[in-house]
């Protein structure tokens, strides 16, 4: 019911839009440059993809793609401010305008992209939702599950998907449903609820704030497929693809061999022309943007290519230890595909 009330909200705010969303098509990158700075709207805390350090710094992979804008618009990756909302706000918050982009691990479904004013400009992470079980519980898969208490958070894809799964399988469960997800990842620790269920890289991500994180054990089964995004409004093809190819450069750059270590040297010298292309020293596809020449040079150079991104917020050089999987390159066995600049 919470999701539906939910979607409903998302859906209201399109039609206060109305005809007004529409006369503001392309005056996204206008306003962002007038006011100095990209409003992000980012999650309300998850290790890996957004949350604040001490310092009230923001970090994570969703944080990065919100900086590699900002450095694609300003040539400064910092000209960024957060928003912090939880799953149920999160539409409306987009949809009204009080953000000009959403990068907060959310899910690409065609009634989202169609049906809700939103366009998808691609996927950062592809995800798949799990289970986190104590292990004193003693299951090894969540066919074992019959009869469990499960905790979800609201506004998601999650309550769809579990429902699902369970009458495949002929199991029975009882939901119970929080706004965020540390209230359901408490919930567990408690023992007030079985299982949390939501996307494996948020279960990773809770596991490391649980106090005894090794007690608890992400579940083998993937139950769903879940892309994971940034979104933008619909009726503003330029702020759209500004977000996109910010995230096609990243990725692009990591195929290249462009790193943030080296980009300054490929741009100065180099014989490959696709790299010639992406770093603005042939043609003029920052301009088809209307972007500087040296977009890409500032996305790379200040925040990453896709690689060092995942790497130092969910993979290798993180707590998370992620491994790449379906986030690999798709010349390395993974789905990670970015179309050419030319």
């Amino acid at each position: 019911m919470i999701r539906v009330k939910s979607t409903l909200a998302a859906l209201g705010a399109v039609s206060l839009l109305g005809v007004s969303g529409m006369a503001q098509a392309g005056a996204t990158l206008d306003a962002v440059q007038k006011k100095g700075f990209v409003q992000c709207g980012i999650s309300d805390g998850l290790p890996g993809f957004s949350f604040a350090d001490a310092k009230g710094n923001y970090q994570g992979l969703d944080v990065d793609v919100c900086r590699a804008v900002a450095a694609a618009v300003f040539g400064d990756a910092n000209k960024v401010k957060y928003s912090p909302l939880t799953a149920k706000e999160r539409f409306t918050a987009l949809q009204s305008g009080e953000v000009d982009m959403l990068s907060r691990n959310t899910t690409w479904t065609s009634s989202r992209d169609a049906a809700m004013g939103l366009n998808f400009t691609g996927v950062t992470y592809y995800d798949g939702q799990g289970f986190l079980v104590n292990k004193e519980l003693g299951v090894k898969s969540a066919k074992e599950l019959d009869g469990a208490t499960v905790c979800i958070q609201a506004g998601t894809t999650t309550e769809l998907n579990l429902s699902d799964y369970f009458r495949a399988n002929n199991l029975k469960y009882t939901p119970i449903t929080y706004d965020t997800s540390d209230e359901s990842a408490k919930s567990l620790e408690s023992g007030r609820c079985d299982v949390l269920t939501s996307d494996q890289s948020q279960l990773y991500a809770q596991r490391i704030k649980l106090a005894n994180p090794d007690e608890y054990v992400v579940l083998p089964e993937v139950i769903s497929k879940e892309p994971l995004g940034p979104a933008v409004r619909q009726g503003d093809e330029e702020w759209f693809d500004i977000v996109r190819w910010s995230l096609f450069a990243m990725l692009n750059a990591e195929e290249l061999g462009i790193t943030s270590a080296n980009v300054e040297e490929k741009a100065k010298s180099t014989k490959n022309p696709d790299v010639a292309r992406l770093l603005g020293v042939e043609g003029e596809y920052g301009k088809d943007l209307k972007l500087p020449k040296d977009w890409a040079v500032q996305i790379v150079k200040q925040v990453g290519n896709y690689g060092e991104i995942f790497d130092r917020n969910v993979g290798a050089g993180s707590e998370l230890k992620i491994e790449r999987g379906l986030n690999a390159l798709w010349n390395n066995g993974g789905v990670q595909y970015a179309p050419p600049v030319r």
